[in-house]
């Protein structure tokens, strides 16, 4: 049990005076560039998704990506 107690005690003094911690304009231009880097990697799986998949609908879009535009005319 005495382990355990010597556990937390240098946890806490580890997290409270030997780390540093990031300052609120750090943690802001990080979480930006995170939700920029998000957003872009979104956009480009999109892209890819509309230019090279083969969507399931009827004739209402005839764009079939463009492997389905190498299906038609291979088969």
């Amino acid at each position: 049990m005495a382990s355990l107690k010597t556990y937390f005690a240098e946890s806490y003094n580890e997290l409270m005076h030997k780390v540093s911690w990031p300052t609120w304009k750090e943690l802001q231009s990080s979480a930006i560039i995170v939700l920029f880097s998000a957003l872009l990697i979104a956009f480009i799986v999109f892209l890819m998704d509309f230019l090279f998949g083969v969507q399931n609908l009827e004739n209402s879009n005839p764009w079939k990506g463009l492997v389905g535009f190498v299906y038609q005319f291979l088969g």
